[in-house]
């Protein structure tokens, strides 16, 4: 069931097109969900496609084709790091291994005080700022080198109150 606050939002998205193309809400809807759960689960994809008149598989092609969807739970942090040819030409693999270790973690896995996730993304679309991370979808940090990276987790422990490894 949708809480009130998702089903307003969902109101909204969906009144920005017109009745024969409210499926265009989708990804809006999907990341309403996400944003209060944390995640988009099979629940949640069957929601969106009932409220849009969508077969539930379209609405699961659209949730697996974009990293920025989780379909389980993340950390309170979640890092993509790409690994795509030119930023591995650049150092992509060898940040992302860095960075795990460094978590004391493996590659889609999560710290176990939940603080971090770490995944990894096939393009971010900064090539030439390779090595390239995203913070929480929504933070681009590029030119990462070990020191950065070791930087980058100080600074983000911090905002989170987590604790080192």
């Amino acid at each position: 069931m949708l809480s009130a606050t998702a089903a307003k939002g969902f109101a909204r998205e969906i009144a920005k097109y017109p009745p024969e193309g409210k499926a265009s809400a989708v990804i809006a809807c999907l990341a309403i969900l996400q944003q209060e759960q944390g995640f988009v689960s099979q629940e949640s994809e069957q929601l969106v496609a009932e409220a849009l008149d969508m077969p539930p598989i379209a609405v699961h092609e659209v949730t697996t084709f974009y990293n920025m969807f989780n379909q389980a739970p993340v950390g309170r942090v979640k890092v993509n790091v790409c690994t795509n040819l030119p930023c591995q030409l650049r150092g992509g693999q060898h940040a992302l291994e860095h960075l795990c270790s460094s978590l004391g973690i493996e590659e889609g896995g999560t710290t176990a005080d939940g603080a971090f996730t770490v995944q990894k993304a096939e393009c971010l679309g900064a090539c030439a700022d390779a090595p390239v991370l995203l913070v929480n979808d929504r933070q681009m940090v590029s030119f990462m080198s070990d020191a950065r990276i070791d930087e980058l987790v100080s600074s983000l422990r911090a905002q989170t109150g987590a604790n080192p490894a």
